[in-house]
């Protein structure tokens, strides 16, 4: 029996690339050993380098392509590989798709402990981009210098927080670039120091640039480690009326602002927001309605395919016009609101009182007076509100959900949230996920609570990277208590 051969840092090994994984490296394997291979696609032959080496795999740096795969393109951004953002732009698109449908597709079989039969019989195609580039309305570009003491704006590259120039990047608005070139020259010309996470000196941190894909609407929030008496705070203030006046000229343009950061932190945004020219939010329309949007409130990157996922959402909740919906994830109301002209009345409960405060404008924004918003968390505000209906002697129905949907952060639903919708005992659940790995998760918790996963429907929010969104419907099971 021949020992097998232990590979080690800096060995150069050449492997086909059969699989992809989670994160779309490539993985190819040799004589049982596997490599994860980031920029390969699946069918290239590549010439890589191990850069670390376990017993049974190893990380390694592609070298060369010495045989293309039949899915590999050349990447439309000239710094793809270095800046890291886009982890598929080597990869078709038509492949890509396939990549995130079954990405979701493994990850409910595999976490969730679901049968690969059921689950191909309730997963729909994947709703994928008409247009892949140009499609994120925010971006938050960190500021500083390079080698030559340049200042630059750019993206982190990859678990780094050394900074890759990008003037223009292309799943950004056009308008992106003319924004940055104003603010850098602006500091070069007037010796605006960039922050320095080092030494925590230095002035401007970030820019945020937002855009309202139907309004037009333009936002620019610079954030500043800005003290007050500091010399750079000063020289950064009495140069605001020349920046202003520049930015001001960008066609769009309506509200310029500066967020105040002091902390020594990874969190972009200050809470301390001043605005310095023209309005404080911006408004732009998604699902039909208006949303006022400022420089902290969350709201889709991808207006186009939001549309297309809330539409999902609201096809699989059902609606008629009568029913009672909640929605536990809330945040400034897009589904709740959205929900709400199809359904008879909608709840919205989001932690984040800014959020809270905003979904209740919109609401009223909307003309929409069949929607109510409560701050804190699900499981504390629903066994309340139960408790101050029974007391008010309300109708039966009214406590009784139709209709629960959950668009829960990365890390999934709460517990006690999840064991809450079990206790409510909706008709319907409809679970909107940005992490299909926490969502499998919930699944088997939902499942194993009473509930039937009926269909499965995964869509592509964020082209040329590995994220993938999903909308999942599920419904009692037959037989189950309610």
């Amino acid at each position: 029996m021949t020992k097998e051969k232990m590979h080690v840092k800096d060995d150069i090994l050449e492997v086909t690339i059969t699989d992809i994984g989670s994160d779309g490296e490539g993985i190819g394997k040799i004589e049982g050993y596997t490599l994860f291979i980031k920029d390969a696609v699946i069918g290239d032959t590549v010439r890589a380098k191990i850069m670390k080496a376990k017993k049974n795999y190893a990380y390694a740096h592609l070298e060369e392509v010495i045989k293309p795969s039949e899915y590999r393109v050349e990447p439309s951004c000239p710094i793809a590989r270095q800046c890291g953002g886009c982890q598929t732009q080597s990869m078709s698109y038509e492949r890509e798709l396939l990549f995130k449908q079954n990405k979701v597709r493994n990850n409910i079989v595999r976490l969730g402990g679901f049968e690969e039969g059921f689950v191909d019989s309730v997963m729909e195609p994947i709703i994928g981009m008409e247009e892949p580039w140009r499609y994120r309305n925010k971006a938050q570009f960190p500021i500083g210098k390079d080698k030559n003491g340049r200042i630059i704006a750019g993206f982190y590259a990859g678990r780094t927080h050394s900074i890759i120039p990008v003037s223009d990047c292309l799943i950004g608005t056009v308008e992106n670039k003319e924004i940055l070139e104003i603010i850098t020259g602006h500091m070069e010309k007037n010796n605006v120091q960039p922050y320095d996470e080092k030494s925590g000196k230095g002035l401007v941190r970030h820019v945020l640039i937002r855009k309202g894909f139907k309004s037009g609407q333009i936002m620019v929030c610079l954030v500043i480690n800005y003290r007050g008496s500091k010399k750079d705070g000063a020289e950064f203030i009495s140069g605001q009326k020349a920046l202003c006046e520049a930015l001001s000229k960008v066609t769009g343009m309506t509200s310029i602002s500066v967020s105040i950061n002091t902390e020594n932190t990874n969190v972009i945004m200050g809470y301390e927001i001043h605005t310095i020219w023209g309005e404080p939010t911006i408004r732009d329309t998604l699902c039909g309605l208006e949303f006022e949007i400022s420089p902290l409130s969350f709201f889709q990157v991808n207006p186009v395919q939001c549309e297309k996922l809330y539409g999902q959402a609201i096809e699989y909740a059902g609606l008629t016009g009568k029913e009672t919906v909640w929605d536990l994830y809330c945040g400034i109301g897009t589904i709740t609101l959205s929900m709400a002209k199809a359904a008879g009345h909608v709840y919205g409960v989001e932690i984040i009182d800014a959020a809270i405060e905003d979904a209740k404008k919109n609401a009223v924004r909307n003309g929409l007076s069949n929607a109510d918003f409560f701050c804190g968390k699900a499981e504390e505000v629903l066994p309340d509100f139960y408790e101050k209906q029974m007391k008010e002697n309300k109708e039966a129905a009214s406590l009784h959900p139709d209709v629960i949907v959950v668009d829960p952060p990365r890390k999934g639903c709460d517990e006690k949230c999840l064991e809450t919708m079990l206790k409510m005992g909706p008709d319907r659940i409809v679970y909107v996920s940005c992490d299909s790995a926490t969502l499998a998760r919930d699944l088997r918790i939902l499942v194993d609570g009473g509930y039937e996963i009926k269909k499965v429907r995964p869509c592509d929010m964020f082209g040329h990277t590995v994220h993938v969104e999903t909308v999942v419907l599920l419904t009692k099971a037959s037989g189950s208590e309610g």
